[in-house]
């Protein structure tokens, strides 16, 4: 049998990267999506399931840089195509490391949602909407039928003062009552008076638009 050509040599040069290549491309997609996501799959009981999966995706990632490193040994047989899967390990630590992915998941979650959630504080404020929930009088389920606008089973909260109404809108739903969320106020509210800041000011309390602030308890 004659020797390989120089086709076949580089095809199967070609094999032989391709796959730790599409490996490098899995982890880090998979890391990634666990970070921007990590806030909204923190409800109960999925909480629980991030104990597990946060440091177990960290670690295949960091076991799949370590061995993308070592293919960096063989470019000086194969080339510089043995240097893809450490650079796609390396661009997603940058990305991790510089780019917020959880603030830009909440801002798309904020654009995103924004009508239908002021379509139901409308419907809140002009008494259609009511709480609807034995155990809490400021719990309103909004069920199946309305679109899917907060975490946690689509429940919203509501305070009714004499200022007007403030709506909660959950984006986390935790162990021992915590929560994150978007809460509208009314005109000239002060997110900090929603009654579940009453013994306890918010954590975060960022500003989106008028009458829309992102808080945490």
């Amino acid at each position: 049998m004659g020797a390989p050509t120089p086709a076949m040599t580089t095809a199967a040069a070609g094999l032989s990267v391709r796959a730790p290549l599409a490996a490098a491309a899995l982890v880090s997609a998979l890391t990634l999506s666990v970070a921007t996501f990590e806030l909204a799959m923190a409800d109960w009981p999925s909480g629980f399931v991030l104990l597990l999966v946060v440091p177990l995706v960290a670690l295949i990632f960091c076991g799949c840089a370590l061995w993308s490193a070592t293919l960096l040994l063989r470019i000086r047989k194969g080339g510089l195509k043995f240097a893809l899967p450490f650079l796609v390990c390396a661009l997603t630590l940058a990305v991790l490391v510089y780019v917020p992915l959880q603030q830009i998941a909440l801002q798309q979650n904020f654009y995103w949602h924004r009508q239908a959630r002021e379509r139901i504080v409308a419907r809140v404020e002009a008494g259609e909407l009511k709480p609807n929930v034995s155990y809490n009088k400021s719990l309103i389920a909004l069920g199946d039928r309305e679109p899917n606008v907060s975490a946690g089973g689509n429940d919203i909260v509501v305070d009714e003062t004499d200022e007007g109404t403030y709506v909660l809108f959950l984006t986390s739903r935790g162990l021992k009552h915590y929560f994150t969320g978007f809460l509208h106020v009314p005109p000239g509210g002060d997110p900090k008076k929603f009654f579940e800041f009453k013994d306890k000011p918010p954590s975060q309390l960022v500003r989106y638009d008028k009458d829309w602030y992102f808080v945490a308890n």
